[in-house]
């Protein structure tokens, strides 16, 4: 088996992967991923005992338990970008062996659970609701740099819409990628679900006009309207769609959910959104205890 330079996987002076300063015995089986590393402390309180915290640039993980299940929830900072490094740096630390810089032939599935915030394009869903993503579809490009490919339903999807929403090449080559159905089915009650959007930026590639005109200025509207049989656009955001993709691609479980914080169609925003977020991690470790 090929040998990983020290160039292209950078393991630190203490044996942790570079970014996110992380040794392999330091991560459960199950990771939250969340976007604010301040938050990183709103979900670890409920742990019953925090063993491990660590900290790099943005990066903020405790590791600990809750009941005997071993569990760690890490800050990922915004947008894709970010969600390469932490997707192929968790993938190392259970897949790689640090010592002979060798893939390991036992690979590891990780549970991967996004809890976030989101804007939510459908009148239906209000703010301070909660969405668990079936699909994350990807006007970000991460994906088009790894080697993947789309079955016949999603290239169906995604050329219809192309079509619906006028993205074309200027943009980039939309993909999408599914959810872990053995996670989304213990987050039905009380969440709504369906696709989320992905984009590369908070406000021109979500349609928000300050200062700069963009070239798509009916872009919301089209999100809304979308349809592909029983599939509609719920929400987007800035990271479901990495995560699904990447994680797929290196064999992990992976879900997404958020707490509505806008509603784009009413132009509404939360006026608590916090206690909306802390709502959504009482019913994930709620769900996790009993479920996961």
């Amino acid at each position: 088996m090929n040998r990983i330079a020290e160039s292209e996987l950078i393991i630190n002076e203490r044996g942790a992967v570079y970014h996110l300063d992380l040794r392999p015995e330091e991560i459960g089986g199950t990771v939250i991923t969340v976007g604010d590393p301040d938050r990183v402390k709103e979900v670890s309180k409920y742990f019953d005992k925090i063993e491990v915290k660590r900290q790099h640039r943005e990066f903020v993980s405790h590791t600990g338990t809750v009941g005997k299940k071993r569990i760690t929830v890490l800050s990922s900072g915004i947008g894709p970008d970010n969600i390469d490094i932490v997707l192929n740096e968790l993938d190392a630390l259970v897949n790689i062996d640090f010592n002979t810089r060798e893939i390991k032939k036992e690979l590891q599935s990780l549970n991967i659970v996004r809890i976030g915030t989101s804007g939510s394009l459908q009148e239906d869903i209000p703010v301070d609701s909660f969405v668990a993503s079936t699909h994350g579809l990807g006007v970000d490009n991460l994906l088009n740099f790894y080697r993947h490919e789309q079955n016949e339903q999603e290239k169906e999807l995604l050329q219809s819409f192309v079509t619906h929403t006028q993205i074309h090449s200027q943009i980039g080559n939309p993909y999408i990628s599914s959810g872990a159905a053995s996670l989304i089915k213990h987050f039905v009650h009380d969440f709504h679900q369906g696709i989320t959007v992905t984009c590369p930026g908070f406000y021109g590639p979500q349609g928000r006009v300050l200062r700069l005109g963009i070239r798509n200025p009916d872009l919301i509207n089209r999100l809304t309207d979308f349809r592909f049989g029983q599939h509609r656009i719920t929400n987007f955001e800035m990271e479901t769609s990495a995560i699904y993709g990447l994680g797929k691609l290196l064999g992990h479980q992976c879900l997404a959910v958020n707490a509505i914080v806008a509603n784009r169609v009413k132009k509404e925003f939360s006026k608590d959104g916090k206690a909306a977020v802390e709502r959504l991690i009482v019913r994930f470790v709620e769900i996790f205890s009993e479920n996961m």
